[in-house]
């Protein structure tokens, strides 16, 4: 029984190249190390994040998850930002503080959710692949993690929430579509974006441990 579920976990692997194998592994561990440096509020968050989101651009463009292709796009222009505002603000002397969204935040992170989507559907509409619950799911990501990433930019505690929800609504679709390593992947991504927002929050509510 035990040889029966290895044997469907590792089936996807059987058809593909090592090549692919290794750059999806790679992926994984530049991920996780990426997610411990955004625990801990260290810049280098950001550079490793940049290795595993053009990894990642290749492979779900590759197998036709575009939300998530976009996602990582994303990932790569936003990661760019973030280095830059992380080491080069305004006051060089003083660190950006990890805070909680006010109202202004939540709307503009609303507005850039319902925007991801729609570009995401006319995405999926132009290659002709909106067919499948998955494909919905995979749109509905694609909202989640802008708007994670973009608040993560501006240290909010709450970009956590996104993670963890976006997280555990992947597991399913990469499992599925063949990812099983990125479908481990994320669900310690959903374990570490719980112990992410609850070490933001400490830090958010005692400004001087950030």
């Amino acid at each position: 029984m035990n040889n029966d579920w290895i044997d469907i976990l590792l089936s996807p692997y059987y058809h593909n190249s090592f090549f692919h194998i290794i750059l999806e592994l790679t992926a994984v561990v530049f991920t996780i190390f990426s997610v411990l440096y955004a625990q801990k509020n260290n810049v280098w968050v950001y550079p490793i994040g940049i290795v595993s989101t053009i990894i990642y651009s290749y492979l779900t463009f590759d197998t036709s998850l575009y939300g998530n292709f976009i996602i990582n796009l994303y990932y790569t222009l936003m990661s760019f930002y973030g280095w830059y505002a992380w080491m080069y603000k305004k006051d060089k002397n003083k660190k950006i503080p990890i805070t909680f969204c006010n109202k202004k935040d939540y709307f503009y992170t609303f507005i850039l959710f319902l925007s991801t989507c729609i570009f995401s559907i006319m995405v999926y509409i132009f290659y002709g692949k909106l067919q499948s619950h998955f494909d919905w799911m995979d749109i509905l990501t694609t909202g989640i993690y802008f708007s994670g990433m973009y608040q993560m930019s501006m240290k909010k505690v709450e970009n956590w929430i996104f993670w963890m929800v976006g997280n555990g609504i992947s597991v399913p679709i990469y499992f599925l579509k063949g990812f099983i390593l990125t479908g481990i992947l994320f669900i310690i991504l959903l374990l570490l974006a719980i112990v992410g927002f609850f070490l933001w929050k400490k830090k958010a509510l005692n400004p001087i441990l950030s």
